[in-house]
């Protein structure tokens, strides 16, 4: 229903959510954000109450990824409001769209150190696209719209608007036409450059090893039918940043697999010796790269990013485009020439030779349960289509390197901040998005103990989410930075858990325990099975680690490679 006349500052809050078309929001209330939770009875909005308020981010978060939507989330001042500062950092780094509304002490007590008071815009000035502290009624709609404006506009990001309780409680003439936000056009991309755009394909039309690397930016633009277009034609095999898992399908003949810290060797080979790389929405981070010094050495570079500010950032580039990748290449694509580029094709596929251990005949299957089993037959037994949530650490890398993501948004990890903790709130966050598609939680034993209160939320809201821990008693990937780097020295790894079964008792939903791979698909149909969220608790090889492996500072090519079988023999430890 339309609402016209004077409204309270919290009737303008939901008001503006309802016209934003947002459904759902992530929250907790607390006293300075009291008056628009007083407020939101009146409207259709379902409010997901969380057991804290990081969780509600990574939640909104996991939303928007999995949608597309705009993600929101409410908290109070003080702690509630830090409390979301995590989360933000998580989405500025992976450029989530989001909008966090804050309650904030009256306006005329600001600065005097009230109770629950924080600064948190000047808190959250660093991990926000931008944020608003909102202190008259009047301006609250102006702030929201503009909000949401600048978080799905050019590059995503979160925004934050903080508003104080008298704000809240006072009163404003609605006035939607006038609100309607323009600042943010300042930020879009300039018109496209034809001189930049002929250069392009001049490189690409006598390249001889070109490479795509795709990223992230192609499923938030929306332009997978395009890349695939642009590398069937000019028949140029694309590897894949972690966020760009999915973008473009991982079972097409042109794609190598993801490249990086824990990418493929043969992938990383292929970007030493590529002559031409198109970058294609993704910012060149230092897992991708390695040492910048000694990055991709023969070949030129064409870089489009819908954020200018990218371009040129970490690697020189030899023809940078700003703007949108769809409207990128589409301008392009009717230049690019049909070519052949088999003999470059075969060259990857003899250093791939027999490294292609993602083939489960190359699975060791000796008795030891390993997360690999683990992340490959749960793939095969969802075929695929499950939407996959991560947490951080060797299961992550496990997930990205086994589980083969063909469709658009079925990956949703913690990429940039490597947030522990994020998985579960975000597949939360996501089924609610979804709630026709079948999501899977993969967390370590770690990572899970930080927000696994969020098992009440998933219950209490009637959420099924399945959940697989990868139990290995350690902080697994700082376990094996520590057993490579610092000689062994188990410093604070090795981590207690509680009875992963018991617990999911406790929270009154299915829970198991697999030892073995004999028991994994029948654990993974039972969770599959049970009517709300389910926890199968894997145990899984204590001292296994992810290979390959780029040590931090070193070029691509110097990875460090799955031992041999004599040494395997010797030290009766099997990375898989």
């Amino acid at each position: 229903m339309t609402r016209t006349g004077s409204h309270t500052g919290a009737q303008l809050i939901w008001e503006c959510l309802i016209r934003e078309g947002v459904t759902t929001v992530f929250g907790y209330p607390g006293g300075a954000i009291l008056p628009a939770y007083d407020a939101m009875v009146g409207f259709d909005i379902r409010h997901v109450l969380v057991r804290h308020e990081q969780s509600a981010v990574h939640m909104a978060d996991g939303y928007a990824r999995a949608s597309g939507r705009v993600g929101v989330v409410v908290a109070t001042s003080g702690p509630g409001a830090t409390n979301l500062v995590t989360g933000l950092a998580t989405a500025m780094m992976d450029s989530t769209p989001l909008v966090a509304i804050t309650g904030q002490v009256g306006s005329g007590v600001l600065g005097t150190d009230a109770f629950q008071e924080v600064d948190i815009t000047g808190i959250t000035l660093p991990v926000t696209k931008h944020n608003y502290l909102v202190t008259r009624a009047a301006d609250i709609v102006p702030a929201l719209r503009e909000a949401f404006a600048v978080a799905k506009s050019g590059r995503p990001g979160p925004v934050l608007v903080d508003i104080t309780k008298d704000a809240q409680q006072g009163r404003a003439e609605l006035d939607w036409e006038a609100a309607e936000p323009i600042r943010h056009l300042r930020h879009l991309p300039p018109p496209l450059d034809p001189e930049a755009l002929a250069r392009a394909l001049e490189l690409i039309r006598h390249a001889k090893r070109p490479l795509i690397l795709a990223g992230h930016g192609i499923q938030m633009s929306g332009a997978r039918a395009e890349v695939l277009t642009l590398a069937e034609r000019a028949d140029i095999p694309f590897a894949l940043t972690l966020l760009g898992l999915g973008a473009v399908p991982a079972t097409h003949p042109l794609s190598l697999g993801m490249m990086g810290m824990h990418g493929e060797s043969w992938v990383n080979k292929a970007i030493q010796e590529a002559d031409l790389l198109l970058a294609l929405g993704m910012r060149f981070d230092d897992r991708v790269t390695g040492k910048l010094k000694e990055y991709a050495p023969h070949a030129k570079k064409i870089h489009i990013d819908i954020d200018a500010s990218e371009l040129g950032k970490n690697v020189p580039v030899d023809v940078a485009i700003a703007g949108d990748l769809l409207a990128v290449l589409r301008a392009l694509l009717p230049g690019v020439e049909v070519a052949d580029r088999s003999k470059w094709l075969k060259q990857i596929r003899g250093w791939r030779g027999d490294s292609a251990v993602r083939d489960i005949k190359n699975l060791p299957d000796d008795g030891h349960l390993y997360a690999a089993h683990v992340m490959h037959d749960l793939w095969r037994l969802t075929d695929g289509k499950a939407v996959v949530v991560t947490d951080v650490g060797q299961h992550q890398m496990w997930e990205a390197q086994y589980y083969h993501h063909d469709e658009e948004r079925s990956l949703i990890t913690s990429g940039g901040a490597g947030t522990m903790g994020f998985a579960l709130p975000a597949a939360i966050g996501a089924k609610v998005a979804r709630p026709e598609a079948e999501v899977w939680v993969v967390a370590g034993d770690g990572g899970f103990q930080m927000t696994f209160a969020e098992l009440m939320t998933a219950v209490q809201e009637g959420v099924k989410v399945n959940i697989a821990i990868i139990n290995n008693g350690f902080l697994g990937m700082v376990r094996q930075w520590q057993e490579l780097f610092y000689e062994g020295r188990y410093a604070a790894t090795p981590i207690l858990s509680p009875d992963f079964v018991k617990l999911a008792g406790a929270f009154g939903i299915h829970g198991q325990r697999v030892d073995t791979r004999a028991d994994l698909a029948g654990a993974v149909a039972a969770a599959r099975a049970a009517e709300g969220t389910a926890l199968v608790e894997f145990r899984v090889e204590q001292e296994d680690s992810v290979y390959p492996m780029v040590p931090a500072g070193a070029a691509l090519h110097e990875m460090i490679r799955r031992p041999s079988a004599s040494a395997i023999a010797e030290t009766g430890s099997d990375p898989v």
